[in-house]
């Protein structure tokens, strides 16, 4: 018996990949691009340190199975930012990775086909381009890092970045996180739990050591600096939402005592809306309110929306899509967004007006 006969009893195939550096060679980052996602790291940045009074929203579909339906969305959302801009910074949401319980599908990387071909090579490059095709816009992106691979070939293309509820207690992302070049909101736990997100924010902003993948696709010993612009995202949790003022005023102190930042996001989906996408606009105006009454640590929101409400399930014939509508969560529709928004920078201009008379 030898190593073949021990090694990989279970892997079928090892598919090759291009490399990080060969994916950036095909669609490189534009001069323009890169200017979209430097100007929103750095506005993100002061929003977490107070030196920019805003808010930021992070808005867009659950995730992206169409990219021409994407980019008409952020065609919207860059129109909506220059209306709303005096109070409210918008990133669009662009999540290529889902996390799944059990099975599903896991997004456009994995399988942008749809049909269980994952052609993850393909996929990684065309979620490529449409990154590119956003920051075009001079529009700000956010995405979730789930796989620690990904960043190799998107990072640059990303403003912000979150660590879902199921990933946030891990100590791969909690490495992977510490050598992000984004601000990185991590999500409590799926029962509610806030403390590991606090404990992954202490961890991401220390120095780690780990085994990564370099530009040039070796395997090789990443050391990271630490990234100290982590903050916590209220998602709710065990069926029950955590954006009240008591829920809020808790994590403001658990935040204090780790002797972090109470910089906190709040999700208006998931268990704080109970999945029900239409009483996110609900959780939007109760956290706005805390805001305009006062409350410094909220710094952002974050919104699950697309151009029509509701979700649908995946076909076996893909002509049979709704365009513009979710095949993940369930979202708001584009005139809700809208209104959402809107109603959100009135409220916070109408304050600011106030103080300043």
């Amino acid at each position: 018996m030898n190593s073949q006969d021990l090694e990989n009893i279970n892997v079928i195939s090892f598919d090759a990949m291009p490399t990080p550096q060969e994916l950036h060679g095909r669609l490189p980052l534009s001069e323009h691009a890169a200017d979209a996602v430097n100007a929103g790291r750095n506005t993100l940045r002061a929003i977490l340190e107070r030196k920019d009074p805003r808010l930021f929203v992070v808005v867009g579909p659950c995730s992206i199975h169409d990219p021409v339906a994407g980019l008409d969305y952020a065609r919207r959302l860059r129109a909506l930012q220059d209306e709303v801009r005096d109070s409210l910074f918008l990133v669009m949401r662009v999540y290529f990775e889902k996390p799944r319980t059990t099975t599903g599908w896991k997004g456009y990387i994995n399988d942008p086909d749809m049909d269980d071909s994952f052609h993850v090579d393909r996929g990684m490059e065309k979620a490529r381009q449409f990154l590119l095709d956003v920051c075009e816009l001079g529009l700000p992106t956010g995405t979730e890092a789930l796989d620690p691979i990904s960043p190799q070939y998107l990072g640059d293309l990303i403003s912000w970045t979150a660590i879902g509820a199921r990933t946030s207690e891990s100590q791969t992302h909690r490495e992977m996180s510490s050598g992000l070049s984004t601000p990185v909101g991590f999500k409590n736990g799926t029962d509610g739990d806030i403390g590991i997100a606090i404990n992954a924010i202490l961890s991401a902003s220390h120095p780690h050591s780990f085994l990564g993948l370099n530009d040039q696709g070796r395997v090789a010993i990443v050391r990271t600096r630490g990234n100290q612009f982590g903050h916590v995202v209220l998602r709710g949790g065990d069926g029950r939402p955590n954006y009240d003022t008591v829920s809020v005023a808790m994590a403001e102190q658990a935040m204090i005592k780790a002797k972090l930042p109470a910089n906190i996001v709040v999700d208006c989906s998931h268990a704080n809306s109970f999945k029900k996408p239409e009483l996110q606009s609900l959780v939007m105006a109760d956290v706005i309110n805390q805001v305009v009454n006062g409350n410094t640590s909220i710094r952002g929101l974050m919104i699950e929306s697309n151009l029509v409400a509701g979700n649908q399930k995946i076909p076996e014939d893909l002509s049979g899509l709704i365009y513009g509508c979710s095949v993940t969560d369930a979202c708001v529709d584009w005139p809700t967004t809208e209104k959402m928004i809107r109603d959100a920078a009135h409220h916070l201009m109408t304050q600011k007006k106030s103080l300043a008379g």
